[in-house]
């Protein structure tokens, strides 16, 4: 699973999402493009799922790059535990995602291979993508 190796800071601010992506919005490596619509945060069990979906659906044929990488800690307590006594622990990691980040790219596959895996890859997203070319 994704997570950073070493960060300044154990624990983040929530933090906002305001606006829409600045960069990572054009497709850098690939041919095809799975674009975010919506913000959100992306966990990395998410991210995973939905490489697994793309690695089986083009049948390991083609390449593809993440372009997203999970650094912001979500910490949370435990079940029962009352209100107060500091921050909870690190949980899960998540990638702040704005509208307009490119998240996967893939090439070497055909254009119909590339439509149906990131179709699929984005059910397994928390937020809502589409389709690109370049």
């Amino acid at each position: 699973m994704l997570q950073p190796k070493k960060s300044k800071y154990r624990k983040e601010f929530r933090g906002k999402m305001r606006g829409v992506a600045q960069r990572g919005t054009t497709i850098a490596f690939g041919s095809f493009g799975l674009q975010a619509t919506t913000r959100g945060w992306v966990s990395a069990r998410q991210i995973e799922a939905a490489r697994k979906k793309i690695t089986f659906m083009t049948k390991r044929d083609g390449k593809y790059w993440i372009r997203i990488f999970p650094h912001k800690p979500i910490t949370s307590k435990p079940v029962g535990v009352k209100m107060g006594s500091g921050k909870g622990a690190i949980d899960q990691h998540v990638a702040v995602v704005r509208p307009g980040t490119i998240l996967f790219e893939l090439s070497g596959v055909t254009e119909t291979i590339a439509r149906s895996a990131f179709i699929k890859a984005g059910h397994k997203l928390s937020i809502q993508t589409t389709f690109v070319k370049k």
